[in-house]
């Protein structure tokens, strides 16, 4: 391939950024993960997706306010190493590249359980192998043909689950019955164990284990701030959208299909959109939302390893990863970043074969931990640049966070109190051994394989040709 060029090519517009926001948004948490969780808390799940998706709107918008500064590729790693020191960026950039790998083998996993609601007999792992291919041609061509395969994904998505929350309230208006139930649908059904906390109070706080994995990777949105056209007024926008996105494609999804169906005959064998349409007796709707539901792992997939590809590149521009990894094609894509992804997802292939049943719950907690460290590092960085405005009386911009360093700190608290909660299940605890053993490889390897970089500003831009 050609090498001609060491910036990355700006080629995304607020359209593609915007719904791949979306696309980060909506995926396998919501398609597939969301019956671990409601199996965990029942209704009150409703409660768990409100509360953390605060939490992460108040991450979203630190962010926002740091990419509006420092519009860079590697966005929060660079802002980790710029407000908190360069160790901290390294471990942030490579844990965000973690988290986006852990991420990307739970979409392949769950594509080839969705693949198994039509091909029941094919082995699952012919069908990650197959999505692997196709991710690579994606990631490989011009950044711009990732946008607009990333915008018409999640169009599909988008549409398909407005439609779906609009069909589903239609049937509960007149009173559809699914075969066999004899609970009317609407609160009756929402309601069949007699409460919104059927599990009690610890069964909510266990949900959050799998509901903070669904918005995992939702903080792309910054990475992209190196190859947008306009990077101040993109990001912003498509973070600004992050609470309506929530609140329809989540608490409102999830309350039509409860209110549809007995919450308690969800098996986590399919996703349970499909699940519960091929219950309620309309075999179409279950085929089309599982084509759906393919639609979203793919785009899932595709933004995973636009994110860690891009991740890497920023950080070895910055001497935190191998000098290979700034090698970019004609096309200004870093190719070699790409290929390890590939590689990564191939692992995913080998996992599905050796454990095609546990697979999902364990790296959906690896993910958790890995994802919710990520976003501590931007709160820490956020506070950090907040009180260096404080001492040099810096400009602010006008995307601040709502409640500024108050809002901060409480979302701090919270991921810290996910991180706790991790523990208290035995399927979830290996995550933080895990974690912990990450952490510790990071050091170990900052310590031996990186240099202290030559008269060179850690503010400096991050190969976007632009601060």
């Amino acid at each position: 391939m050609s090498e001609t060029q060491q910036a990355l090519a700006r080629g995304l517009n607020a359209r593609h950024i915007r719904f791949m926001a979306l696309g980060s948004a909506i995926g396998t948490g919501l398609f597939y993960g969301s019956s671990a969780a409601i199996q965990a808390a029942g209704p009150a799940v409703l409660f768990a997706y409100m509360i953390g998706g605060a939490a992460v709107f108040v991450v979203m918008r630190a962010m926002g306010e740091m990419a509006v500064k420092h519009p860079v590729s590697g966005s929060f790693a660079h802002y980790a190493a710029r407000y908190l020191g360069r160790f901290s960026g390294f471990v942030t950039g490579w844990t965000f590249t973690f988290e986006m790998a852990i991420v990307a083998i739970a979409d392949v996993t769950a594509f080839g359980i969705y693949m198994g609601f039509w091909f029941p007999q094919v082995p699952r792992w012919i069908w990650v192998a197959a999505v692997v291919l196709l991710i690579l041609v994606i990631n490989l061509m011009k950044v711009k043909v990732f946008g607009e395969t990333e915008f018409w994904l999640a169009v599909i998505k988008v549409s398909a689950i407005v439609a779906m929350i609009v069909a589903g309230a239609a049937l509960i208006v007149f009173g559809f019955h699914a075969p066999g139930q004899d609970t009317a649908p609407g609160l009756d059904t929402l309601l069949a164990a007699g409460t919104l906390f059927p599990n009690g109070f610890t069964g909510l706080l266990l949900s959050f284990a799998v509901v903070m994995f669904a918005f995992g990777g939702i903080e792309t949105i910054g990475i992209t701030a190196g190859e947008a056209d306009d990077p101040a007024r993109a990001v912003p926008a498509a973070i600004n959208t992050v609470p309506w996105r929530i609140l329809l494609f989540y608490v409102g999804s999830l309350a039509v299909i409860m209110m549809l169906f007995d919450w308690r005959q969800i098996d986590g064998t399919t996703s349970p959109f499909v699940q519960i349409f091929d219950a309620l007796g309309i075999p179409a709707a279950a085929h089309v939302l599982n084509f759906v539901v393919i639609t979203a792992a793919i785009s899932a997939i595709n933004a995973d390893t636009f994110g860690a590809g891009r991740m890497l590149y920023a950080l070895s521009l910055k001497g935190l990863a191998p000098r290979s990894f700034t090698r970019v094609s004609a096309n200004g894509v870093p190719w070699m970043t790409v290929l390890v992804m590939v590689l990564v997802l191939v692992i995913g292939v080998v996992l599905n074969v050796l454990l095609p049943e546990q697979l999902f719950l364990m790296i959906a907690s690896l993910a958790t931990f890995a994802t919710v460290w990520v976003w501590v590092m931007i709160l820490a960085s956020y506070l950090s640049m907040r009180r260096e405005m404080g001492r040099t009386g810096g400009k602010r911009n006008a995307f601040e966070v709502p409640g500024g360093s108050l809002s901060a700190w409480a979302a701090l608290a919270f991921m810290g109190f996910v991180v706790v909660l991790l523990a208290l299940s035995a399927e979830t605890r290996v995550a933080l051994y895990v974690g912990a053993g990450w952490l510790v490889l990071l050091g170990i390897s900052y310590k031996l394989l990186v240099k202290a970089p030559a008269a060179q500003a850690v503010d400096a831009p991050s190969g976007s040709g632009r601060e």
